[in-house]
């Protein structure tokens, strides 16, 4: 497969008004996801969802433009979460979605993902193929075909009674007090309403949006906020979401907050008793801790591993008949419900769990004893292939013997921002540490 320079791991992403974050890449974005689209599929309909970003309204304007420049309708959804711009792309019967978001990112950054007529995110064949087309040259359609652009008033109705119904119609958290986080984000809406409707006392914390303050210091990237809320108020739980949604931390009644790898290892277990969970296990990314492999294996369960990233974590869902996955930083994916990670839905799922099992949620969000696990970012602004220094590979294998069979090592470059993550996990904690700041430091020298 050919080398693809403007999508990374999750759509494109960068700096708002700053290539490929540009109204010119967008529009010809529009232009060449629609040919492609139009073409193979012969019909003509688009969705476009976005977060809260000042930067939204441009690329949302100029992928409109792009659009219905060779023909395509486009049907405007406003701000609301990935997941349900997923949802609404299939409901719709829309032949693409595209959703404007830099997720977890601060304002300043912003992004583009598509989403296919089933819901579910391209593959990298088809982002490829935008790419080529990008690349050449584009015609346009007469003035006659030329497509509308409407906007749509009830996407937000529709996803949260899609939310709703991912639970028993009995279901209720009446008598249950949660502080629920949205980032400032595109759930600013959605969330408080759904756990407003489903009987819950709702205590909002980062639900203030104005354009420039989505993630800042709340949300699921800064959840100290909303612990230190959930103390103060005596809550039974709190829901800390990203930018858009797609990625949850809980936080339980003591003010601890649990990752993605304690909720997946809750949910599966629980799936498995009620016989719900099929595949015989979950998916997961090479960067969840060692210690939820081995809970899964002690209940007989397997934890099939992919590449970073929730879009690889769907495909070996989808091809090996899984229906729960996720990664370590609170992407769920549960495919019998959304076709993408949906913080809102997991949230609900363990709260389904901490209903029927009459227990704190400090009780069930302890289900195994994590490695010792260290993650660190080093900046890398220059476009060089740092991991390919002769050097840094001798540090690197070096390392992992000294890790041994009893360790993971992982170094990889982000396909979001510019980034070398660098994740060591071992028994000895020490250890871990050291090994994680010889690998950064080496990177570090090779940068500067």
């Amino acid at each position: 497969m050919k080398q693809r320079k403007i999508f990374g791991t999750d759509g494109v992403r960068g700096k708002a008004n700053v290539p490929p974050i540009t109204a010119e890449v967008a529009l010809r974005l529009g232009l060449s996801a629609g040919h492609y689209f139009r073409s193979a599929l012969g019909t003509k309909r688009v969705v476009i969802g976005k977060d809260t970003r000042r930067s939204g309204y441009m690329l949302e304007n100029a992928m409109t433009a792009g659009f219905t420049s060779v023909g395509m309708n486009v049907f405007l959804l406003g701000p609301l979460p990935t997941p349900a711009i997923g949802m609404l792309t299939k409901s719709m019967r829309a032949d693409l979605g595209v959703v404007i978001s830099a997720s977890h990112n601060p304002f300043s950054d912003n992004g583009i993902k598509f989403f296919g007529p089933d819901g579910f995110k391209l593959s990298d064949k088809d982002e490829t193929k935008i790419e080529e087309l990008f690349n050449g040259d584009l015609s346009l359609i007469s003035p006659e075909a030329i497509g509308r652009a409407s906007r749509i008033t009830d996407g937000l109705g529709r996803y949260i009674e899609a939310v709703k119904t991912t639970l028993a119609p009995s279901f209720s958290l009446e008598g249950f007090k949660i502080v629920i986080d949205c980032a400032n984000g595109a759930s600013y809406k959605a969330a408080p309403e759904v756990l407003w409707e489903l009987g819950a006392e709702v205590i909002e914390v980062g639900n203030n949006p104005n354009g420039y303050n989505i993630n800042l210091n709340c949300g699921s990237m800064y959840p100290e906020k909303a612990s230190k809320v959930v103390l103060d108020k005596k809550a039974d739980l709190g829901i800390c979401l990203d930018g858009d949604a797609d990625r949850v931390v809980l936080i339980d009644e003591k003010g601890k907050q649990v990752n993605g790898d304690q909720l997946m290892s809750l949910i599966a277990h629980y799936w498995m008793q009620i016989g719900r969970l099929r595949g015989n296990g979950l998916v997961a990314t090479v960067m969840s801790n060692l210690g939820l492999e081995r809970y899964l294996n002690s209940i007989g369960l397997q934890l099939h591993r992919t590449l970073v990233g929730d879009r690889y974590v769907v495909e070996a869902m989808r091809s090996s008949n899984y229906n729960l996955g996720g990664e370590q930083s609170g992407h769920i994916v549960m495919t019998d419900f959304m076709t993408t990670g949906d913080g809102l839905v997991a949230a609900l799922q363990f709260l389904e769990i901490l209903v029927s099992r009459q227990k704190p949620a400090s009780d069930l969000l302890n289900q195994f004893e994590p490695f010792p696990q260290v993650i660190k970012n080093v900046i890398c602004t220059e476009d060089k292939d740092f991991l390919g220094q002769s050097s840094t590979k001798k540090v690197i294998a070096a390392s992992k013997k000294r890790l041994g069979k009893d360790g993971r090592l992982i170094v990889r470059k982000s396909g979001t921002e510019p980034l070398i993550r660098v994740m060591v996990e071992h028994q000895d904690a020490e250890l871990t540490e050291q090994v994680a700041q010889l690998i950064c430091d080496e990177i570090q020298r090779c940068c500067f």
